[in-house]
């Protein structure tokens, strides 16, 4: 599926959708390997264990599969799907929360685990490096660059999902990108 800017073109977006809807199992594949990278990261960044992300990535395209219906044509799929994967990771911390109070951070990535989720392992190990970077980040900072980036939400319904000012979503939002070159240049070999 061709990407713009990241992103997976809409209208390819929407033929998929649709053949899903008619129960096409191979459109459905192709949605899963269009996002699921992006949903790992996202499901990642929030309950910081890889099991457990993986594990919420199929909940998250198996939820997808049973609601394929309630998608409405002309909305941004992408942060419709990651709505989806940011709920059920918070739903799943609050679980965890629950039953124990036990560190969200013992465990790291592992490559060879990571392998097996995405066939490209170069692209993972970029990913690792990216949230790494990213759950380094100051929480309300993390938390504006994951709604801005991975759910592509603008500033301005950032603002009114987190009750804070645009101009405080728009600063969070300059000092994580910062903040995030700061870790990202000597481990991915910018020079600047």
């Amino acid at each position: 599926m061709e990407q713009k800017n990241g992103r997976a073109d809409e209208t390819q977006v929407e033929f998929l959708v649709d053949r899903v809807k008619q129960g096409d199992r191979e459109a459905f594949m192709k949605l899963v390997a269009c996002y699921q990278q992006k949903v790992f990261i996202l499901a990642y960044s929030l309950v910081r264990n890889r099991e457990d992300a993986l594990d919420l990535v199929q909940e998250v395209f198996l939820r997808l599969y049973e609601k394929i219906h309630s998608y409405r044509a002309g909305e941004n799929f992408q942060a419709w799907l990651m709505q989806i994967a940011r709920n059920l990771s918070l739903d799943f911390l609050r679980r965890m929360k629950s039953r124990k109070k036990e560190s969200l951070d013992s465990l790291d990535l592992d490559r060879a685990d990571l392998a097996a989720a995405e066939a490209d392992p170069s692209c993972f190990q970029s990913a690792e490096i990216i949230q790494k970077a990213v759950r380094a980040l100051p929480e309300k900072q993390r938390l504006v660059f994951i709604l801005h980036h991975f759910d592509d939400l603008k500033y301005g319904e950032i603002a009114g999902r987190l009750g804070i000012a645009e101009g405080t979503v728009k600063s969070l939002h300059f000092k994580a990108i910062q903040n995030l070159r700061k870790i990202l240049t000597p481990q991915l070999g910018g020079g600047r």
